[in-house]
C-alpha cells in the first residue's frame, strides 16, 4: 500500500500541541506522510501565545516550491498565514499547481483568546484563500470573522452562515460548534451534497490545545486516502472524539493541554 504525501502550510507552535507540529503528529496517527511550509514562528504554550514572528514572503515561496518540486502531494492543509502578500502568494502558486484536495482552517483566534492575524490578513485569506479551498472548517468565531462580524454566532446561525461563506466562493464550510453552550458538540458541514449535522455528547476535559489544527489535518489525510469529503469529515471528527477522550491520558503543561494524537497507536 503506498502511503499518500500530505503538505501543511502553518505556524510552529513550540510546545508541540497546535500548529505544524499538531498537523505532522495527525497525519503519522492517520497513516500518511506529511511535509510543511512553515509561515510563522509563535512563541506559546499551553497557557497562552506571547509572540508571532512572520516567516518572509519569499522563504515560504522557497519551502513551497521545494516540496512541490519533489513530492506528489495528494492533499494540502493551510492553517495560520498572517501575511496578505504571502496569501495571495500561495493562492497564486496553490492555483498553478493545485494538489487534488485544498483544506484550509482560517487560524485567526488562538484557543486563549489572543489574536494571531490582523484585518489586513483575515480580508486576504477571505479574498484569496477560501474560494480556493475545497472545503473550510472555520470555528464559530473565525466563521463570523470571515463575514466581517464580531459577535459569537450560535447554533441556530451556523446554516445561513455557512450559506453565506459558500455564496463568497467557499466549495464545502465545516463549522464547528465546540463553543457552543450546554452538553452536546454539534458540527455542520454544508456542501454540494446539502447540509449535514454531525452531533456527539461534549467530551468534558480541558484538553482543547490544537484541536481545530488536529481536525483539520485529518480531514486532508483521509482525503488523500481517497475517502469522499464527506467520508473524510465523519471520520475525521470520530478521530478526534477519540483523541479528545484519551487526552487526559497525557500530562503536557500547566493550560489547555493537547489531544491524545496517538490514542489509537500507543
Amino acid at each position: 500500500m503506498l502511503i499518500p504525501c500530505v503538505l501543511t502550510i502553518a505556524g510552529s507552535d513550540p510546545s508541540g500541541g497546535a500548529g505544524i507540529q499538531a498537523d505532522l503528529k495527525t497525519f503519522s496517527a492517520l497513516g500518511a506522510y506529511g511535509a510543511s511550509v512553515i509561515t510563522a514562528l509563535t512563541a506559546q504554550n499551553t497557557c497562552g501565545v506571547r509572540s508571532v514572528e512572520v516567516v518572509s514572503c519569499e522563504f515560504i515561496a522557497a519551502q513551497l516550491d521545494a516540496v512541490l518540486d519533489d513530492l506528489d502531494i495528494r492533499a494540502a492543509k493551510i492553517g495560520m498565514v498572517a501575511d496578505p502578500q504571502v496569501v495571495e502568494m500561495l493562492a497564486d502558486r496553490l492555483a498553478q499547481r493545485r494538489p487534488p484536495w485544498i483544506v484550509l482552517d482560517p487560524v485567526l483566534v488562538a484557543k486563549s483568546g489572543d489574536a494571531l492575524v490582523d484585518d489586513a490578513a483575515i480580508s486576504a485569506v477571505a479574498k484569496y484563500l477560501v474560494p480556493l479551498a475545497d472545503i473550510i472548517t472555520p470555528n464559530l468565531h473565525e466563521a463570523a470573522v470571515l463575514l466581517g462580524e464580531r459577535r459569537l454566532i450560535g447554533r441556530s446561525d451556523m446554516p445561513a452562515v455557512a450559506r453565506e461563506l459558500r455564496a463568497r466562493g467557499a466549495k464545502a464550510v465545516l463549522i464547528k460548534g465546540g463553543a457552543l453552550e450546554g452538553q452536546a458538540c454539534d458540527d455542520l458541514l454544508v456542501s454540494d451534497a446539502g447540509e449535514q449535522w454531525l452531533c456527539a455528547p461534549r467530551i468534558e476535559t480541558d484538553n482543547l490545545h490544537g484541536t481545530g489544527c488536529s481536525m483539520s489535518s485529518a480531514i486532508t489525510a483521509r482525503l488523500a486516502q481517497g475517502r469522499s469529503l464527506p467520508q473524510a469529515v465523519e471520520e475525521a471528527r470520530e478521530w478526534l472524539l477519540g483523541a479528545l477522550r484519551a487526552s487526559d491520558q497525557l500530562s503536557v503543561g500547566k493550560g489547555r493541554g493537547p489531544v491524545h494524537h496517538f490514542h489509537a497507536l500507543w
